[in-house]
């Protein structure tokens, strides 16, 4: 017998003894196999190698990609809608490896979302010979929401998720490949809102993922008056992740005052991290609800809420107290005694409150100055060469100068009372040393407003927790309580117009579940107080003869050496206690105008406009003999934090960034480079 080569399953033999009569069966049997479609083995269809003669239509293969095992359906096909021809093509490609790490190099954020909407074209739904398309649509919204996790790791948007490309609309026939996932989101989240326009807070703790779903919800469900955003991301990459409350999200308003809010910035004192996290949820809740004070104070101010500035830290803190939890381990010591240093720094090691310039002893060197300024200090070139600066503090000292905060509080633990500037000694060798500001008064009324609306903080009954503040009703000046220089109150203070206080909320810095509540209600008032502060003393515009803004000028009150500075469109905010004030604003190139104002003390706050007229420029005695006060807009001078500013040469012999750190997971597989991940090829 010969054996002739077969194709699928058509099996064609020959007698040796009879040639005229195999050639006939040859004939018959190439005949009989080309007439009917090819069949195919188990193996060649789960791979998709087998393909019909006639092509008709996309042949349903079961879904065998262990990554794409969740999505909404149960069979696909090859070739893909961006073209692998094969499984195994597809699972040797980049953009599947891309999928299997997301998760790992965006740290949890959008995922799994990005995996399940990368799988609806890499692995495209088959249903009874069709392949269907996902919808544009939800591929634009994720996009939306997404994109800033891309960019904050140096990432192009993937080509297969192009929403123009990949993607089709509903007239089409398209399907919402992320219906199931948000459907289990809404029954996984259905303990924390009852659906409906009361939100039913849930006091416990909330890991890193937990907090970045319960604020995106948040900000979701009251969309009109909120949204998210990022400053930055943290030295593990997790996202520095803000909620903003406006009645007009995104946008500054002129004359509405801005206000920023931060918790958590030493890891383990956590209790602030949670309550602005209820904060949060409170403020959508009950502005849906029609709540008229939480409707006039979104209504009126813009509020930024940056929940966690350490995240790195709080997962240091929380997995301590886990372990002390646990019933085997018989150095068990205690919610109250966890952490006073465990998760207290950021994953470099570095103390944030420790880690911003040095402003404070710039100011009292410059006390022997006759014309000196005690606003917007420059940043010293010596502290970007000499110091290592945490991308938290860098994130936080951009955010400063990029939004016009007038007020800011900073949620701590480990005492309870309130702490204001300044907190480093004006005598350095004296470790406990009353060093107010020149705006002494105004600190003290804005601590005297969170401490007096706290249910117990202002009773000097109330035990502490070793400080000694008898007869100062829970506020303190910062150097009295103890002296130290790099902190981020007395930065806001000296480098732009915000106030900031710093909250301590108690002794026990990682209190139990149980007291969570408790401590909700003993600090909602004060939170709500301390918005409402920002309306005190006098806002306006100055304009020059045209009605146009003049950004920069400075408004000036006689008897204060402090300073502020107008905003982009020339409106500014100067809090001041009620009484007789006379104001200047000044601007370089135009004339000086002063206003004497009565402030009641019944008045929220008075408006005051200037109208400056242009005059020749000449330069002010103010900026004499003061070195680098004319360097305030030099903002890391030696890119210090431009990650891969080194350059390299592409095909074309352009120009191009270095590889971004993530490029290690591409490279060493030997696979075809995804030159379409690097935002500058």
């Amino acid at each position: 017998m010969i054996n002739f080569a077969r194709r699928s399953d058509c099996h064609i033999t020959g007698s040796m003894d009879n040639k005229m009569l195999t050639l006939l069966i040859l004939l018959n049997a190439l005949a009989t196999c080309l007439s009917f479609p090819q069949r195919c083995t188990q193996e060649e269809a789960a791979i998709g190698r087998c393909r019909t003669p006639a092509e008709e239509g996309p042949q349903c293969i079961e879904m065998v990609l262990g990554y794409c095992q969740d999505v909404p359906y149960t069979h696909t096909t090859f070739p893909n809608i961006v073209g692998h021809r094969t499984r195994q093509d597809l699972e040797m490609g980049a953009e599947y490896l891309l999928l299997s790490v997301i998760h790992g190099l965006m740290k949890g954020e959008c995922s799994p979302d990005i995996r399940i909407l990368g799988c609806s074209v890499l692995a495209p739904r088959c249903e009874n010979g069709r392949l269907m398309k996902p919808c544009r649509s939800s591929c634009e919204m994720l996009k939306k929401s997404c994109i800033h996790a891309f960019e904050a790791i140096q990432m192009a948007w993937p080509y297969f998720l192009d929403c123009d490309r990949f993607f089709v609309g509903s007239e089409e026939g398209c399907y919402d490949p992320l219906s199931e996932l948000r459907e289990k989101q809404e029954v996984a989240l259905a303990n924390i809102s009852d659906g409906g326009l009361s939100t039913v807070i849930q006091f416990t703790y909330h890991s890193n993922s937990q907090m970045f779903s319960i604020l995106k919800k948040t900000a979701s469900k009251c969309s009109h008056i909120s949204q998210t955003y990022s400053i930055g991301r943290s030295v593990e990459g997790k996202d520095l992740l803000v909620i903003e409350f406006s009645n007009n999200p995104g946008q500054h308003d002129l004359l509405e005052p801005e206000i920023k809010l931060i918790g958590n910035m030493h890891g383990n004192e956590v209790l602030g991290r949670q309550l602005l996290i209820y904060l949060a949820q409170y403020l959508c809740s009950e502005y849906l609800l029609g709540n008229e004070r939480i409707q006039t104070i979104i209504n009126t101010t813009r509020i930024h809420i940056l929940a966690s500035m350490n995240p790195d830290g709080y997962e240091i803190a929380a997995s301590e107290v886990a372990d002390r939890n646990d019933p085997e381990n018989i150095y068990q010591e205690g919610h109250e005694y966890n952490g006073w240093t465990s998760g207290r720094a950021n994953a470099q090691n570095l103390d944030l409150n420790r880690n911003f310039p040095d402003l404070t002893s710039i100011f009292y060197n410059r006390r022997r100055f006759r014309h000196f300024r005690s606003d917007h200090i420059p940043i010293p070139d010596s502290y970007w060469m000499n110091k290592v600066v945490a991308p938290e503090t860098y994130a936080i000292m951009k955010w400063i100068r990029t939004y016009p905060f007038v007020i800011s509080a900073s949620l701590h633990g480990g005492e309870l009372v309130i702490s204001y500037p300044f907190d480093f000694s004006r005598h350095p060798q004296e470790d406990r040393m009353y060093s107010p500001t020149p705006d002494e008064q105004i600190f003290r009324q804005l601590a005297r407003t969170y401490a007096d609306a706290h249910a117990t903080m202002s009773n000097n009954d109330t035990e502490r927790c070793g400080a000694s503040f008898a007869n100062k009703g829970g506020i303190t000046n910062g150097a009295l309580w103890y002296s130290f220089a790099g902190g981020m109150s007395d930065f806001n203070y000296l480098h732009s117009n915000c106030y900031e206080i710093t909250v301590e909320l108690g002794c026990d810095k990682f209190p139990s579940e149980e007291e969570l509540y408790p401590e909700w209600r003993r600090n909602k008032e004060a939170l709500l107080s301390f918005m409402e502060s920002v309306h005190k003393g006098i806002k306006g515009i100055v304009k020059d003869e045209h009605g146009n803004g003049i950004k920069g000028a400075i408004i000036s009150v006689k008897g204060l050496r402090h300073d502020i500075t107008t905003a982009e469109d020339g409106d500014y905010w100067r809090l001041m206690n009620p009484g007789v004030h006379i104001v200047t604003a000044s601007a370089s190139g135009y004339s000086k105008q002063s206003k004497r104002i009565n402030l009641p003390r019944n008045t929220q706050v008075g408006r005051v406009d200037f109208v400056l007229k242009k005059v020749p420029r000449e330069p002010s005695l103010d900026y004499f003999n003061i070195p680098e006060l004319d360097n305030y807009e030099r903002f890391d001078p030696f890119n210090q934090f431009e990650q891969y500013s080194q350059r390299e040469l592409g095909e074309d012999g352009e120009e191009r960034t270095e590889k971004p750190w993530w490029w290690g997971y591409f490279s060493q597989l030997g696979m075809s480079a995804p030159t379409w991940l690097l935002r500058n090829y």
